[in-house]
């Protein structure tokens, strides 16, 4: 399980940097929680991968903290204890509900292409580089976009100083948390490339070994880094020292000289780091079964690809369908959605991404007569054109859905004046690109891997090539439900483009097949990204429905775990409830602020 009790040295010092900050720490006798899925009670509520985030998150709540400082705080230890999935060498996407408004905003803080890329940056003499060396180099990093976001979060909602809530997370890194077998599990699967880089090598497998369950993990070059963002702010990591220092590890990566991996370098300059700024925009919205769900717009794909998805299923009443039926449908919603993302979505300041369009009622209608009870629709399926909707028609040019990484990590906050925030944030790969940035603690991302290295299929336009500053087209989809604007649950999930699928099905269990929110994430899950079978975890693959679904036409392979939800859902009575996964990823780590008592 990850995090386990062992950790609770780690809690209790966490809990000690907030009372550092003027904070009031919760009683020693909180501080260190059992790591439990689900929580429910009243001030506020947590739901992340990790039981140190989490705690984070619950202290700045406790202490008079809102939803955003909360997310901040817990974003900050996870790239502590979840360095392989996330830090402030990557980017992701925050959405935010304000109850004071009743509206929801987001921020897009997704890394971008430096000012040099062009379509054929992943090239050499027309030819596509292999994926390995593409992911691990100096090529892959785009510029961060996670600091700058915690700036423009907390600048526009946040109550507490950036400074204070990194605290907890700088005393994290410094006095360390304890490994446990998914960390071990993790470091292991990169422990090839990560040999390879000196720094890399030093911080993740100390004297060249795998870190041992139960030890103490201790990062004070990640310490050192926070404690300069406490003192001169997200800038820092934009301008000076330090934005020269990853400069320099993207332009010239620090291997191993006896290293025979090939490791292309970058061509990120310090004009790249100090160019760039988030995205307010006006978040995706549809309307579904009475409530309103809002997600990320482009450049992410999870706002268009769940909404078309949602109104596809719009007109079937998914409670009253057996099971086999239910899957069925899902199945074959989203495989129709994810032919149109990949025809359409891309960085809108690139390219001409028709977003209202795909998210209509009335286009969804024309591809949802695809849809047949007793066949299913084989893959890759062509795409329909949300500019010009036809019933039943599929007239673009098929193309496969390509290859995205799956490591990510979400988390979800609510506070006691009822703002919510979901959080999806990530490095991209699981070690991200494995160049540590020498002397400063943390991976870069290899976030430009999630562009096509070519396109998609000769002679169909492929909106997710990279090029100037652009933003390679994501599936973060962190996703906030709203009835009669307020908020009734919020999701999100990591796993590349299964959080897609992830976060589809967790809004359908919840919300047409009536399982509660920890149930509605732990259950079996399938996902169809318009490819020639659909990925089944064993609790399906291992049941009569496969064989049913089969009979039908689906075809299927296993995966043994597809992503990592988390959400919080405000229930009839006023307590809020956190949820987070009860075995993938070890389990998640779901908190309240108080369990008993009153609003």
């Amino acid at each position: 399980m990850r995090r386990p009790a062992a950790r609770q040295l780690a809690l209790v010092a966490l809990a000690g940097a907030l009372v550092s900050t003027g904070a009031a720490a919760p009683p020693r006798e909180t501080a260190a929680p059992p790591k439990v899925p689900v929580a429910a009670g009243y001030g506020g509520a947590v739901a992340s991968v990790d039981a140190d985030a989490s705690a984070a998150g619950i202290a700045v709540l406790r202490a008079g903290g809102n939803a955003v400082d909360a997310a901040v705080a817990t974003a900050a230890a996870l790239g502590v204890t979840e360095p392989y999935s996330a830090g402030i060498g990557g980017g992701g996407y925050f959405v935010y509900y304000d109850a004071a408004s009743r509206r929801v905003h987001t921020i897009d803080g997704r890394e971008t292409a430096p000012a040099s890329a062009t379509a054929t940056l992943f090239q050499e003499n027309g030819v596509p580089i292999p994926f390995d060396q593409g992911q691990t180099s100096g090529r892959s990093v785009g510029v961060p976009g996670t600091p700058a976001t915690w700036k423009s979060a907390l600048d526009a909602w946040g109550s507490r100083p950036l400074g204070q809530l990194l605290r907890p997370a700088e005393k994290l890194a410094r006095d360390g948390f304890t490994v446990d077998a998914t960390f071990r599990a993790q470091t292991e699967l990169n422990q090839d490339r990560f040999k390879d880089f000196p720094d890399t090598r030093k911080l993740f497998l100390p004297g060249g070994q795998l870190p041992v369950v139960g030890s103490t993990f201790k990062n004070p070059d990640l310490a050192a880094t926070y404690a300069e963002l406490a003192r001169k702010g997200t800038g820092a990591l934009y301008r000076g020292p330090l934005a020269q220092d990853i400069v320099r590890a993207v332009r010239t990566p620090p291997v191993d000289p006896a290293a025979t991996r090939v490791v292309r370098s970058g061509d990120l300059t310090t004009a790249d780091l100090s160019a760039y700024a988030t995205k307010r925009q006006a978040p995706t919205q549809v309307g579904y079964r009475g409530l309103d769900v809002y997600s990320m717009a482009p450049s992410s794909s999870g706002g268009t690809t769940v909404g078309e998805a949602l109104n596809i299923l719009e007109g079937t009443d998914l409670s009253k369908l057996s099971e086999v039926q239910y899957l069925h449908r899902y199945i074959e919603a989203s495989r129709i959605s994810f032919a149109d993302r990949g025809r359409w979505v891309g960085d809108p300041a690139a390219e001409q991404v028709p977003t209202r369009e795909l998210l209509s009622q009335r286009y969804a209608d024309t591809r949802a007569c695809l849809v047949r009870p007793d066949r299913a629709l084989t893959s890759p399926l062509a795409p329909g054109d949300p500019r010009h909707p036809a019933p039943c028609a599929t007239t673009g040019q098929v193309a496969p859905t390509t290859y995205e990484g799956e490591n990510t990590t979400h988390l979800t906050v609510a506070d006691r004046w009822g703002n919510v925030v979901s959080y999806t944030l990530t490095i991209e790969s699981t070690g991200g690109s494995a160049i540590t940035v020498p002397g400063r603690g943390f991976l870069l991302n290899n976030e430009l891997t999630d562009f096509s290295f070519a396109p998609a299929a000769p002679g169909v336009p492929d909106p997710n090539l990279p090029g100037p500053g652009k933003r390679p087209r994501s599936s973060m989809s962190p996703t906030i439900v709203l009835k009669d604007g307020r908020p009734v649950l919020a999701v999100g999930s990591p796993g590349g483009a299964t959080i897609i699928t992830t976060v589809l099905q967790t809004l359908l269990g919840r919300l047409d097949r009536g399982l509660p929110l920890v149930d509605a994430i732990a259950a079996p899950r399938a996902s169809q990204r318009n490819q020639t079978t659909t990925e089944l975890e064993p609790g399906l693959w291992n049941s009569p429905v496969r064989t049913e679904l089969e009979a039908l036409g689906q075809g299927f392979r296993q995966n043994p775990e597809i992503g990592a939800a988390t959400g919080v859902e405000r229930l009839p009575d006023g307590r809020w409830l956190a949820a987070a996964e009860t075995t993938r990823r070890g389990g998640g780590s779901a908190m309240v602020v108080r369990p008993y008592g009153k609003p």
